[in-house]
């Protein structure tokens, strides 16, 4: 019987659940060629710094905006900021599933991370992810800032330099599935 709750806490500590209550198991190990997508999809976020983030208005209408968000933590998590009045957040309330795409004109490539984001008000967290500057976008922390968790659960990569130049015939780019 411990073995089954050590075997529960271990399956619910991977995961990742949302407020909406979507239960995703990351993968624990990926392909070497896996492995290869996902190194060069970190450079070129690294490198290209801002995203478009893309969600979808209450008609199904994407909408996109240039966004700062942070590099990807454990799973390829990545933070944003934003004013909790913006019209990303009602839309996100309505719709979690969202795009998250970087562009680096230097070394001809682009990532774009499907997945859900969370909107998340907790004061620790708030504290926690902040940069130095940000005191003229949000004046009062409490008041004017507020968290989007984004969650990937797929990477797509072409990245010419990199030799990641997708399908010939269909252009389709490289793929890595963060979940199982």
């Amino acid at each position: 019987m411990k073995t089954v709750y050590l075997l529960i806490f271990a399956l619910l500590f991977a995961a990742c659940h949302s407020e909406k209550t979507e239960k995703l198991i990351f993968k624990s190990s990926f392909t070497p060629e896996e492995q290869k997508i996902l190194q060069v999809a970190d450079s070129v976020i690294a490198s290209a710094y801002y995203a478009t983030l893309i969600t979808l208005d209450k008609n199904k209408q994407p909408r996109a905006r240039i966004v700062e968000p942070f590099l990807p933590k454990e799973h390829h998590i990545i933070w944003m900021a934003t004013n909790p009045k913006s019209r990303k957040v009602q839309q996100l309330k309505n719709n979690s599933k969202t795009t998250l795409h970087y562009f680096d004109k230097n070394k001809l490539a682009y990532v774009s991370l499907m997945g859900n984001a969370y909107l998340v008000n907790d004061t620790a967290t708030k504290n926690e992810i902040w940069k130095d500057g940000w005191e003229k976008f949000y004046p009062n922390k409490d008041r004017d800032y507020l968290l989007i968790k984004f969650v990937p659960k797929t990477i797509e990569l072409i990245s010419i330099s990199d030799g990641f130049t997708g399908d010939k015939s269909t252009w389709k780019p490289h793929q890595v599935n963060l979940c199982d």
